[in-house]
């Protein structure tokens, strides 16, 4: 799949198959995160891969799910994700920057694009308790909880549609994810705004 058709496709998933995913992918992901650009080349961000299934249910308890739709954006039981990547940002490495969050982002967009190149679906969650997740996952104190990056095989096909006056996602009767986004034409200018 080329970069720009992967781009159009990916969505935020939240409904996965109970589908395996290998350790060696998800180092993938993570060394395509590696690579993003970081100001000032500091490279303060680090990551904790879980997939282990005692860990997994842990981990999704620290987690809130889609604001708009909730508690349908909820993934059930037997849809919840396989693995997750949590974001770090090492403030020892970082001191001298406050570009971190920019970072982050270019790391996890990285990560997500990187996913679905291997047909993986992700949601990326900023919504979390992080001192319940830093206690779990033994995190230190220098280490700011970023994001949280939520993988697996997608088990639903969520709907892009044309931006109405809202950006809320809503669900459908027959429990579709629909997500509006702006149109090009009202977010690009041309040599002036």
């Amino acid at each position: 799949m080329e970069v720009y058709e992967t781009i159009i496709k990916r969505r935020s998933i939240r409904k996965f198959k109970q589908r395996f995913i290998s350790f060696n992918i998800l180092k993938k992901l993570v060394n395509a995160a590696r690579l993003a650009p970081s100001a000032a080349n500091l490279q303060p961000l680090e990551y904790i891969i879980i997939n282990r299934n005692g860990l997994l249910d842990k981990v999704f308890g620290c987690l809130r799910w889609a604001a708009y739709i909730h508690p349908e954006g909820i993934p059930p039981e037997d849809k919840k994700p396989v693995a997750y990547i949590v974001v770090l940002i090492n403030t020892k490495k970082s001191a001298l920057s406050n570009y971190f969050g920019h970072d982050a982002g270019a790391a996890v967009e990285n990560i997500v694009l990187t996913a679905k190149s291997f047909g993986i679906g992700s949601c990326w969650i900023g919504s979390i308790d992080r001192d319940r997740l830093r206690k779990l996952l033994k995190i230190p104190q220098f280490c700011l909880i970023d994001s949280v990056v939520a993988l697996g095989y997608p088990d639903e096909a969520p709907k892009l549609e044309v931006f109405k006056g809202s950006v809320k996602y809503w669900k459908d009767k027959t429990d579709r994810l629909h997500v509006p986004k702006r149109g090009l034409r009202e977010i690009i200018h041309r040599d002036k705004y």
